[in-house]
């Protein structure tokens, strides 16, 4: 049994399957029914393709009822799910003040654009009656950017698992599902890129089974007079979060752990609290470079 790697782009991410198998034709054919996989979820949900559900929800807003298949409204109802949990800061309609944030120039927003944008946020408005879904607001938006790598990491994992693979991973971008671990029973030892320095690892986990995610400032940001503004941005008010520079999560699955780690990092100085409930995994970089790690099997520390 070999381990057999297949790096690929997706999802604006340089993405890799590494899998066990007998040879490598059967290893070719099965990475590329994963691939597929996630290239549909891509196609599917990408709000940049005009033909795509996403695309078509948002045409609509203000107009028309749109009718979605039952995937689709399962991860509508898996929004609303983390909409709840995080009292309201994991929002889908949010990715609307992107509009406001261009990460490639240090332009901090003026007050009056992010006011016009925030009115234009709130999952609570959104209107849903299985299977239809209904923007009420002219130029609003839904975006499963959240937990769409996530989902999609899931998805080629599982498609890996019916077809008998045992040992593997999906990595999409860094959100990552295991199947099983390395051939000989070892956990993989994967790396969580350090926040403040490209090309060095802070922590590597040890990792079998299940799935990690993790969400940072270090993404898309710039900086002006020695703040930091990342892309991840709060709801309430359109700015981004200060208070964490990464949160890595280990949990059963990869839209669970990246759900997780993106709350994690919207909750501010409550994220550990909110992390403790979950109950699963983590390490967390604060704004100050501390780190605090809780339900990690041996996890090796390199700050």
């Amino acid at each position: 049994m070999s381990v057999f790697q297949f790096p690929f782009i997706a999802m604006a991410s340089q993405c890799e399957i590494r899998l066990a198998a007998p040879d490598k034709k059967i290893a070719e054919t099965l990475a590329s029914s994963a691939i597929n996989e996630v290239r549909r979820i891509e196609i599917s949900y990408s709000r940049y393709r005009p033909d795509s559900i996403v695309a078509r929800i948002n045409a609509a807003a203000s107009k028309d009822w749109i009718e979605c298949d039952q995937e689709t409204f399962a991860l509508l109802d898996y929004a609303h799910a983390l909409y709840l949990s995080s009292d309201g800061l994991f929002d889908i309609t949010s990715g609307v003040l992107r509009q406001a944030w261009d990460f490639r120039q240090p332009l901090i927003p003026a007050d009056e654009t992010l006011q016009s944008l925030l009115s234009l946020v709130g999952w609570s408005q959104v209107k849903r009656d299985v299977p239809y879904i209904h923007l009420p607001r002219s130029g609003m938006e839904i975006d499963f950017g959240g937990f769409g790598k996530e989902y999609a990491a899931d998805r080629a994992a599982a498609i890996l698992a019916e077809a008998g693979i045992e040992h593997g991973y999906v990595n999409l971008g860094g959100d990552m599902r295991f199947i099983g671990p390395q051939p000989d029973g070892q956990a993989w030892s994967i790396g969580i890129q350090h926040p403040r320095h490209a090309g060095r690892m802070i922590a590597h986990i040890p990792v079998s089974r299940g799935a990690l995610a993790t969400s940072g400032d270090y993404e898309r940001f710039f900086e002006v007079n020695g703040q930091r503004y990342c892309h991840i941005l709060d709801p309430r008010d359109g700015m981004p979060v200060t208070h964490w520079r990464s949160i890595s999560v280990l949990g059963p699955l990869a839209i669970v752990a990246g759900s997780c780690a993106t709350i994690a990092m919207l909750k501010q100085e409550d994220g550990v609290a909110f992390l403790e409930n979950s109950g699963m995994g983590y390490l967390a970089v604060d704004h100050q470079g501390n780190i605090r790690s809780k339900n990690l099997q041996d996890p090796v520390v390199s700050a």
